[in-house]
């Protein structure tokens, strides 16, 4: 949602923001193709590792090289990788940016999983590089095993990039001591139309520092710079420590391509020489899928985002998608809206996959929130919310008929989290004081952001009886992170009980808020 800093910036040499010798972080050698000098003609894997939707039994290791290789991952029980099992993954190359992802099946659920990947020489597989490892936890197939994840988005928006002076993403550290099972990350991973200048001067006249790369000098247009959107985060030695241990659940939103795009849109905005929407989004997705390791996905950009990853039986997470497939933004005053924010093929995607779940808990992870009004612009608005308390109109007629579902087929446990507006609230929901009646309680949670801006509250919509028992926002806008701490959000679901606790956190791990839910109950 949030709008990023203005306009462009000069090429800049690589690495610049990073002070040489400040032992702050650790930086890969940077390649965007096979390398003129190979480090002993073996191929590197300097950017890490990652696991993304793991289910009881499954996962995908992801990883990227800096040549061509093949891809051989190993798992084992212990970290010694005694009666390790192998699995034969890709040949990587230059088609995917040189990242592969590798399919596991047949896992133990509920167990530590430790893994190793190694990046051979196609031609002479006795040519491979270090092994790079990593762990992570699969789901639980038993009720009293609890669960424990975060959530958070918006990664270096607004120009706050990678500081080396602060320690680079130190949110990322704070999340991992809490040894979490998995991280959603709601969207806004990479901000494709805000630069990272090399410095920026905070109204108290200090000094913010970035790590700067050549793509991150000028908005994303090409594949190329696109790719080297995602490869920038990976430049930060806490993310990449990170992702060796947390499981992810990625999603995307508005930023992937550019502020509060949609489907059609041609863009009034004079850095682009690219100005079809379209033709940004599909260059975007093609290396949002080769960055991340998403099951719906492909790394030649065909699939989708949206989609159920189930946890075990007490949580599915269903993972929207109300960027790709929603109508342009407008007014929001339609009497009849069956495109809306999801489109009618994924709205009837969510009503069949919540109807058919079993889970105690339905997570619904959506990019953008419910009732606060996002505006686009003076007459347009950007998420459900329009701003007008009275019956649904616009995009929340999608909504309203999503809630009459859920309260008609007697579906329990459902939990809304976003993030997207770079502040931390709570909002209740309750018919009692709604426009609209038909449906019954519910909880929406935002976090958020991660390394980004953070900007003033937002109005809230009385179409669905919005109560805010909590929020925490800055008093003015695009406010640094050295100026306004970070957050993520914290669910845990104890397997004896099957209470859930949300907890919304700052950086440092600082708790704001907290809320315990009820199993088994339709509304809350």
């Amino acid at each position: 949602m949030v709008q990023g800093s203005g306009g462009g910036f000069g090429r800049r040499s690589l690495l610049r923001g990073a002070a040489a010798g400040s032992g702050v972080l650790a930086l890969p050698a940077l390649t965007c193709g096979a390398p003129a000098q190979a480090r002993s003609g073996r191929p590197g894997a300097d950017w890490g590792v990652q696991v993304g939707d793991v289910t009881t039994s499954s996962g995908l290791v992801w990883v990227r090289s800096d040549r061509p290789a093949r891809m051989l991952v190993q798992t084992a029980a212990t970290e010694s990788f005694r009666n390790a099992r192998t699995w034969h993954g890709p040949v990587i190359g230059a088609g995917t940016d040189f990242t592969g992802v590798t399919p596991l099946h047949g896992l133990p659920s509920g167990e530590q999983i430790h893994y190793r990947v190694v990046l051979a020489d196609p031609d002479d597989p006795r040519r491979s590089g270090e092994p790079v490892t990593g762990t992570f936890r699969t789901a639980p197939e038993r009720v009293r095993d609890g669960v424990r994840f975060h959530w958070s988005g918006d990664l270096a928006g607004q120009g706050w990039g990678i500081n080396p002076d602060r320690g680079g993403y130190r949110i990322y550290e704070d999340m991992r001591r809490r040894d979490p099972d998995f991280f959603l990350c709601s969207g806004d991973n990479i901000y494709a139309d805000n630069p990272i200048p090399e410095r920026v001067t905070l109204p108290d006249g200090r000094i913010w520092r970035n790590v700067t790369t050549e793509e991150k000098a000028k908005v994303a247009e090409t594949l190329a710079e696109f790719r080297g959107a995602f490869r920038y985060n990976l430049l930060d030695e806490n993310l990449r420590r990170f992702n060796a241990q947390v499981p992810t659940i990625t999603q995307w939103d508005d930023h992937e391509v550019h502020n509060n795009w949609y489907p059609g849109q041609l863009l009034d905005d004079d850095r682009y020489t690219v100005k079809d929407a379209d033709v940004l989004s599909a260059r975007s997705l093609r290396a949002f899928g080769e960055y991340f390791p998403i099951r719906t996905l492909r790394a030649d950009g065909g699939g989708r985002v949206y989609r159920v990853v189930r946890h075990g039986p007490l949580l599915d997470v269903f993972v929207l998608d109300m960027r790709r497939y929603r109508n342009a933004n407008s007014p929001g005053r339609q009497t009849d809206d069956p495109q809306g924010i999801l489109g009618a093929e994924q709205l009837r995607w969510l009503k069949r996959e919540l109807s058919r779940s079993r889970a105690v808990w339905k997570v619904i992870a959506s990019d953008m929130p419910l009732g606060l009004v996002v505006p686009d612009g003076k007459t347009d608005f950007e998420a459900v919310a329009q701003g007008d308390p009275g019956a649904p109109l616009g995009r929340e007629l999608q909504l309203a008929e999503l809630l009459r579902h859920i309260k008609h087929r007697r579906i329990t446990g459902t939990v809304w989290l976003t993030t997207d507006v770079h502040y931390t609230s709570a909002q209740h929901y309750a018919p009692e004081r709604a426009a609209f009646k038909d449906f019954e309680p519910f909880w929406e949670f935002v976090s958020g952001p991660l390394n980004a801006g953070g900007f003033q509250a937002l109005k809230l919509d009385g179409t669905f009886g919005p109560a805010q028992p909590f929020i925490k926002a800055p008093d003015r806008a695009n406010t640094s992170p050295a100026e306004s701490p970070q957050n993520f959000g914290e669910i845990d679901i104890d397997g004896g009980s099957g209470e859930l606790t949300v907890r919304l956190r700052q950086e440092g791990g600082e708790v704001l808020f907290s809320k315990v839910l009820q199993p088994g109950q339709v509304g809350q």
